[in-house]
C-alpha cells in the first residue's frame, strides 16, 4: 500500500498548452501511488480554461474536487478523421464532490465555468486492457460546428 494526499503532491506532469484553452496545470496522483492500472491526474482549470476537444481509447472518470466546471459531449458528422461536422448533446454542470464516468471513444471537453475562479478534479484514465498505453486524441475547433485538425 502506497499513500499519498492530492494536496500536498509536489510533481507537476507537465502538459502541452496545445490541448488547453488557457492556463491548466496539473499533478500526477499515479506516479505517487505507484498505479499501473490507471493513469490518475489531479487538474487545475485557472479562469475560464477548459480541455480541446478530445476522445480517450479507454473511460474516464472525473470527480471534481473545486469550484464549478462542466462537461460538455459532441457528435460526430462525417467520415473525416481530422475535418468533420459537430453538434453538442449534452453539457453537464460539476461542482464539488460530483462524478461523472465518459465512456471511450466519446467526443468531449470539460474545464471552469467562471472566468474569476479555478475549477479543479480528479481525471481517473482507465487503460482499455492490461499493458496497453492510454491514448488521447485532441481536435482543434470551434467548440460549436467544426473540427479543423488533430492537434
Amino acid at each position: 500500500m502506497i499513500k499519498s494526499n492530492i494536496y500536498s503532491l509536489g510533481d507537476q506532469r507537465k502538459i502541452n498548452p496545445d490541448w488547453f484553452t488557457g492556463k491548466v496545470h496539473m499533478k500526477d496522483v499515479s506516479s505517487k501511488i505507484k498505479s499501473k492500472e490507471q493513469g490518475i491526474y489531479h487538474v487545475y482549470f485557472n479562469n475560464g480554461a477548459k480541455t480541446k476537444l478530445h476522445t480517450h481509447n479507454g473511460n474516464q472518470v472525473l470527480i471534481a474536487t473545486r469550484g464549478v466546471g462542466s462537461l460538455e459531449l459532441f457528435r460526430k458528422y462525417g467520415t473525416s478523421k481530422t475535418n468533420f461536422k459537430i453538434k453538442r448533446t449534452d453539457k453537464i454542470n460539476l461542482k464539488e464532490g460530483d462524478v461523472v464516468y465518459i465512456p471511450a471513444k466519446t467526443l468531449h471537453t470539460h474545464g471552469s465555468v467562471n472566468k474569476k475562479k479555478t475549477f479543479s478534479h480528479i481525471a481517473i484514465n482507465i487503460l482499455p486492457k492490461k499493458n496497453s498505453e492510454y491514448k488521447t486524441t485532441w481536435y482543434e475547433s470551434d467548440f460549436k460546428s467544426r473540427v479543423t485538425e488533430i492537434v
